[in-house]
């Protein structure tokens, strides 16, 4: 496997596929490197064998992975894509069954934020402590302060090593990135990044969930941020980025500079931004828009402010699930489809607050207990 990983590396480096680099490879190896090259997933490949920390593994893949070469393009593209922000979970179903197995000797409660820093090394992030930041193998490569998470851009590491941040609902967490990169995160998000970016290269990230971010300026280095299907490019500028699993959209919403959004679905479809606009990839239409925006409408959350703007209740009451750390389970129909208009903030105002002001406009009846919102 580490040979692969050199031969990946060189080509991710030189662009192109050098025929002494394949010499030490088998058969079926070097079929998977020319199958990455032509599919452009050699950067994600790198991401999903960075996560194999043992030959066994890479042997129970490969032995999963015997098939033809047009089999194979599509067994890469849908594992490579998700690999991206879990890699290592759904390598094999012995990762799969290993990582279950570790969960269930040492669980870790769901209110927390979790740092994972490898297949099994999942570190619990305490909000009111310091620490260090250490790899595996002992290498410091940041320190933790309070909500915030900085890398260090002098760490002692040569190749791609990827640490990924979960935050879970009621919490919202900021990271520093080695180059300088502040990314805000906000509750129920995932975010996966290299704990150091190398001089090659673009700069890219993972995510599912919600972030804002001010990027450091780098014209050698784009910064490119992937989710699903959509991907963000800038040099160095602010902007939101939401994409939650159950939104019907991945939006973009900007702030200063220009950033260039583009899908993998319609390739042709790539649409520059300027500040006040937001463009929105539909999952279901795979089809792009773009709007002028008030963009405090968007970013308000960086403070905990809650802002609705001629919004269901339906689609309000995700937000502040999110926010709240609640569950939701709303019986009332007409309630539903309210739209409404209104502006909290979490640091402020309780989730009874929030449904008491809500039922001032829309009257209904409610009960909460343990975290639980019944509406009837």
């Amino acid at each position: 496997m580490q040979k692969l990983k050199s031969v990946l590396i060189s080509i991710e480096q030189s662009g192109q596929i050098e025929v002494d680099v394949l010499e030490h490879l088998t058969q079926d190896e070097k079929e998977i490197v020319n199958t990455l090259f032509h599919e452009n997933l050699v950067s994600e490949a790198l991401v999903f064998l960075e996560e194999m920390d043992a030959d066994l593994e890479w042997q129970e893949f490969l032995e999963k992975a015997k098939v033809s070469k047009k089999q194979r393009v599509s067994l890469w593209r849908p594992l490579l894509k998700y690999a991206a922000i879990f890699a290592g979970v759904i390598a094999t179903g012995y990762l799969v069954f290993r990582q279950n197995d570790m969960a269930n000797q040492n669980p870790i409660s769901e209110t927390s934020i979790k740092l994972k820093m490898g297949n099994d090394n999942v570190k619990v992030i305490q909000e009111e402590s310091s620490q260090q930041i250490v790899s595996t193998s002992g290498k410091v490569l940041g320190v933790q302060k309070g909500n915030r998470i900085s890398y260090r851009v002098d760490s002692e590491i040569g190749e791609l090593v990827y640490n990924e941040l979960e935050i879970p609902f009621g919490k919202i967490f900021e990271v520093e990135l080695s180059d300088g990169t502040l990314v805000h995160l906000n509750s129920g998000t995932k975010i996966k990044y290299p704990v150091k970016f190398l001089k090659i290269g673009k700069r890219e990230i993972f995510i599912k969930g919600e972030a804002y971010f001010k990027v450091a300026k780098d014209k050698e280095h784009p910064f490119v941020v992937h989710s699903d299907e959509v991907a963000v490019e800038v040099l160095g500028t602010e902007f939101n980025f939401s994409s939650y699993d159950e939104d019907d959209e991945i939006k973009t919403v900007l702030v200063e500079g220009a950033v260039s959004m583009t899908n993998a679905l319609r390739p042709e479809d790539n649409l520059v931004l300027v500040p006040g606009t937001k463009g929105a990839w539909n999952r279901i239409s795979h089809v792009t828009n773009e709007e002028k925006v008030d963009v405090g409408l968007y970013t308000g959350w960086i403070k905990g402010e809650l802002v609705f703007r001629n919004v269901s209740f339906k689609d309000m009451s995700k937000k502040l699930e999110r926010s709240y750390n609640v569950v939701i389970e709303n019986n009332n129909d007409l309630l539903s489809t309210k739209i409404l208009n209104a502006r909290f903030n979490v640091d402020i105002e309780s989730i009874e607050d929030v449904m008491k002001s809500i039922g001032e406009v829309h009257a209904f009846n409610y009960t909460i207990k343990d975290k639980r919102i019944i509406i009837d």
